[in-house]
């Protein structure tokens, strides 16, 4: 018998900033949470499952129209036909939306309540499933402890969204728990839900973050899907994770130390590229490069941030036919030695040698920037509110770096190397190394 445990399906889930980017594959990117779904699908009727669990995040809070509701629940449907049943437990993002208010599902799903645990017994299967749904987004107290305790002679399955012990980057500490409160339940399987990273917990008894079916930014990287459970005897022999996902993000850091020039720098990224490129096995490649190293073609990476990137832009469409995008270009190089920024040019008395020592005696005696920060406020005013509020934060995202925060004298202080180098390599053009 076969069991499938998936979680944070996050269909429709909107992906924020696409019109920003030139050649963006808009219509790709958001219809995979919708591919990925109809993947785990195809994925339960070829297994030919027993049952299909799903802990939490179906949705990515409320709907925007009926479409999302009525293409999950025709998606099911085909389920029933074929005599898989589904339980689910809504997550923190299911907690405001419709499922469980104005949407009927077919007959075979197993909405969870939300008021306190419940269990479903398949007894002619011989599987127990126990759990409870997020009756509201914040849920801080630990629903496990509560669960009902193992039924003999079942398999029994714990069906749970949750941040388990919490730590873990860029995720809510929602319904924590802890292993010891789940070997307590007696249980064979704990099916979890809420961290989109693919992690076993533990063996005994076996717990399982099977991460989300969708990657859905440069954050979410590598394979995505689902967990395939093996179950004989009444107990799981085996499990095994299944990738649905239809779009595949990779952050390729791309190492361009020996690189003499932005050509060398392009030709290291298609090499890196090209590698990430065969290993997402046909998907749409949505990738990040971030040039790193100490080298000779950072001058120039910088004097014209703009033109190389659109370099690395056209590779990319070349490499991949279509199926490589290349989502942003993160510049994390340093100048060599023997660039133009690597010597003391503050000594210099020509109008290049004043600005170094300028910034020099700022990154000196921080406070003098105050008077400079306060001129800033006005100018932070006027700048877009994803530089300064952070649109990726707001998504739940991680930030690479702080935002914007041009009016604090900290911040300022904490760019002024970067400044500097970028100011050498713009004004320096010319100057011998």
């Amino acid at each position: 018998m076969k069991i499938v445990h998936a979680a944070d399906l996050h269909i429709d889930s909107p992906l924020l900033g696409l019109s920003r980017y030139e050649s963006a594959p808009v219509d790709r990117l958001r219809g995979a949470t919708r591919r990925a779904f109809e993947n785990l699908i195809e994925l339960c009727l070829e297994e030919q499952a027993a049952v299909l669990l799903i802990a939490g995040d179906v949705f990515d809070g409320d709907w925007r129209d009926y479409s999302t509701g009525l293409f999950f629940a025709a998606q099911l449907s085909r389920l029933r036909q074929a005599g898989v049943r589904v339980v689910l437990a809504a997550g923190n993002h299911d907690a405001q939306s419709h499922i469980t208010r104005e949407l009927r599902l077919p007959e075979n799903v197993r909405v969870l309540s939300t008021r306190k645990p419940e269990s479903v017994l398949f007894e002619d299967i011989g599987v127990a499933v126990h759990g409870q749904g997020f009756p509201q987004r914040d849920v801080t107290e630990d629903l496990a402890a509560s669960y009902p305790l193992a039924v003999r002679g079942l398999l029994n399955v714990g069906l749970l969204h949750t941040a388990l012990g919490g730590g873990r980057f860029g995720h809510a500490t929602y319904a924590p728990t802890s292993l010891e409160v789940l070997r307590s339940r007696g249980y064979d399987y704990w099916a979890l839900g809420h961290i989109h990273t693919r992690e076993v917990v533990s063996l005994e008894p076996l717990t399982i973050f099977p991460g989300n079916l969708q990657g859905r930014h440069a954050y979410e990287t590598g394979e995505k899907g689902a967990t395939v459970l093996t179950v004989s005897d009444g107990r799981v022999v085996e499990h095994r994770h299944q990738p649905l996902d239809t779009v595949r993000w990779v952050r390729c850091r791309v190492d361009v130390t020996d690189a003499m020039s932005g050509d060398d720098v392009v030709q290291l990224a298609r090499k890196s590229l090209s590698e990430a490129a065969a290993q997402a096995d046909g998907r749409l490649l949505a990738a990040r490069i971030e040039l790193v190293g100490a080298t000779r073609a950072h001058a120039a990476l910088l004097r014209a941030p703009e033109h190389w990137t659109a370099e690395l832009r056209a590779m990319s469409l070349d490499l991949g036919q279509g199926d490589v995008w290349l989502e942003r270009v993160k510049l994390e190089t340093m100048a060599r030695e023997a660039s133009l920024a690597g010597f003391d040019l503050a000594v210099r008395e020509d109008a290049l040698g004043q600005l170094v020592a300028q910034i020099e005696s700022l990154t000196d005696d921080p406070s003098v920037l105050a008077p400079l920060a306060a001129r800033f406020t006005d100018l932070k005013k006027k700048l877009p509110a994803q530089l300064t509020e952070g649109e990726e934060a707001a998504a739940g995202v991680p930030r690479d770096r702080p935002l914007l925060r041009i009016d604090e004298v900290d911040y300022i202080a904490s760019i002024l190397p970067e400044v500097k180098e970028l100011l050498l390599a713009r004004l320096g053009e010319g100057e011998g190394s």
